[in-house]
């Protein structure tokens, strides 16, 4: 294409209206493009098998399917006190605990609410796979942990993981709106018996 052809096509930059959320969708892809992801550390058949047995968001997966899926994660410790994400960050990736404590904790009126303390076996920060959210809670790891990390682009890029992935996140996630439900029924009984 000539110089000129170019130049009639394309729209003056000044005549443009981008949106900001289409240029940080953007940036996340160009970033997933480039960034080198570490590889997975090796594990052994023993390990495999109790991941499979203790974590949710596994469940059902073929042995060769998880292999794949674990090739995949990022490992890497969180030392006591420190945030693994906060609050309102933008989520590309989600979490599986596999030593440690997390606590999950919010800010509300000023206040840091606690919301959940989860220990080996829980993930956290899934939403960030079922759509493009901000992250709705801190997490912070009350002693030495050891995390698996998730891209949801090399989730996505397996049609079998992803598949049951999704899946047992619709259920943990059903889970917990089930607890929330219950949590709340019990607070507006004890508002209204008082």
């Amino acid at each position: 294409m000539s110089k000129r052809a170019f130049r009639r096509k394309c729209v003056p930059l000044t005549a443009m209206k981008v949106d900001p959320a289409i240029v940080q969708i953007f940036a996340e892809n160009v970033r997933a493009e480039v960034i080198q992801r570490p590889t997975g550390i090796k594990l052994d058949p023993a390990i495999i098998q109790k991941i499979k047995q203790q974590v949710p968001i596994f469940k059902g997966m073929t042995p060769d399917c998880l292999m794949r899926t674990l090739g995949v994660a990022e490992y890497f410790q969180v030392k006591a006190g420190e945030v693994v994400f906060n609050e309102r960050d933008i989520g590309d990736s989600f979490f599986v605990l596999i030593a440690g404590e997390v606590l999950v904790e919010k800010l509300r009126n000023g206040k840091v609410v606690e919301l959940a303390r989860l220990n080996a076996g829980h993930c956290f920060g899934e939403m960030a796979l079922v759509g493009r959210h901000m992250r709705s809670a801190t997490v912070r790891a009350t002693r030495d942990a050891v995390t698996m990390r998730f891209y949801r682009e090399l989730i996505d890029a397996n049609a079998e993981s992803a598949h049951v992935i999704y899946r047992n996140i619709a259920s943990i996630l059903a889970n917990r709106l089930d607890e929330s439900s219950e949590m709340l029924a019990d607070l507006v009984g004890q508002q209204t018996a008082s």
